[in-house]
């Protein structure tokens, strides 16, 4: 009988020290409020840590897919012109007229293409000169025509909304 008093008495001598440990820890908790608030506001930064990696890492991916997703589709609407421009290069043909009718008919569906994905073109002679959307190249003196008015263009512009992807390369007046 007094071995099973011996082996009890360590198991229960253990029990009490956690017991006491615990208590110890409860009673420090509860005696110090701002260690509970420290340890509440430790745990709201670490989630909204991890609530805002989880945020970058999908906006990130957001991002991407939409980029991928404009890029397809402008592709996809200029596609059909390279397929004729294959077309007109395998043709045998020696027809100068067909193939100039092909060539414009090609581009004319290049340029319908482009303003489906929201493209417009712009600079014409006779418009305004504006420093955000033209490239002035060259000038020549006229009295004829007003100030700062587009007399050729060499290249044109384009630009998507407002943002230009090219500026138009223009000949000004006076």
């Amino acid at each position: 009988m007094s071995k099973k008093k011996e082996s009890t008495q360590p198991e229960e001598e253990i029990k009490d020290e956690t017991t006491q440990e615990e208590t110890a820890e409860n009673e420090a908790v509860e005696e110090n409020p701002l260690e509970k608030e420290l340890a509440d506001t430790k745990e709201q930064l670490l989630r909204v840590t991890a609530e805002y990696a989880n945020f970058r890492k999908r906006s990130e991916k957001e991002k991407n897919d939409s980029f991928t997703f404009a890029t397809a589709k402008a592709v996809g609407e200029i596609l059909t012109v390279v397929d004729n421009l294959e077309r007109a290069l395998a043709s045998e043909h020696e027809d100068y007229e067909g193939l100039k009718k092909g060539v414009q008919m090609t581009f004319d569906g290049l340029m319908a293409s482009l303003e489906k994905i929201g493209v417009t073109v712009y600079g014409e002679p006779g418009e305004q000169f504006d420093p955000n959307f033209h490239n002035a190249v060259m000038h020549v003196e006229d009295d004829s025509l007003e100030a700062n008015v587009i007399t050729d263009v060499f290249q044109k512009g384009y630009k998507i909304n407002d943002k230009v992807v090219r500026p138009a390369m223009v000949k000004t007046a006076n």
